[in-house]
């Protein structure tokens, strides 16, 4: 698995990775999701210089240009409900992207131990041969995004395979190089210290889907 880690110079992402974390601006969810968004666009626009394209020939008012383009069809894929705000980062640069959306959740027993997890709605265009942008803001355990993976890798292949997180744990990183094969590109915009006794990601930022869109019952 490749890795790319984006925030290692310093950027105008590590400002709003900043304000994600900051307890006092994350009261505001509407600027919590415009910062997920914006970070989106950010990791959508660094991504976009590995694909692969190809020679096209504009016609404009007063000649032809020649330039390239994105060779290959882009699927986007969130992992709900916290994947929403980011994968609208990556639409607004991947306008011509298909869109897909995947539920996956943690069924926990009568007392609270952990169960398995469950990847049940699914509502995905075709994938095959395309570039599949798997998309999730927080990579704790990493196990939820695998069993999202091996549920969509059923039945078609990506050309390339593409995971794009805000914030990762080391735990999570290790358990996805243990359980993907090399090809996968792995998109990072800032790596945490560790998760800690409940897997909840640390410093990190608290639960990214109770944030935008208010707690769940």
């Amino acid at each position: 698995m490749k890795i790319h880690y984006i925030s290692e110079e310093n950027s105008i992402l590590n400002h709003f990775l900043a304000q994600l974390r900051d307890v006092n601006i994350q009261k505001d969810s509407m600027r919590f999701r415009k910062n997920i968004e914006r970070i989106g666009e950010i990791m959508a626009y660094e991504l976009s210089k590995t694909l692969p394209y190809k020679s096209v020939a504009v016609q404009t008012p007063l000649g032809v240009k020649h330039t390239t383009c994105v060779e290959d069809n882009v699927v986007l894929c969130s992992i709900l409900r916290a994947g929403l705000a980011l994968h609208t980062g990556f639409m607004n640069f991947f306008d011509d992207a298909e869109n897909g959306f995947v539920s996956a959740y943690r069924r926990h027993g009568k007392h609270g131990e952990a169960g398995q997890i469950l990847v049940e709605y699914q509502a995905a265009p075709s994938f095959q041969d395309k570039i599949l942008i798997l998309i999730d803001p927080m990579l704790a355990t990493g196990q939820s995004l695998v069993a999202v993976i091996n549920k969509l890798m059923t039945e078609e292949q990506p050309k390339e395979l593409h995971l794009a997180v805000v914030i990762a744990a080391p735990e999570g990183i290790a358990y996805l190089e243990q359980s993907l094969p090399d090809g996968v590109h792995l998109w990072v915009a800032t790596l945490d210290e560790k998760l800690d006794e409940n897997n909840y990601i640390v410093p990190g930022l608290g639960d990214a889907g109770d944030l935008a869109y208010g707690q769940k019952l």
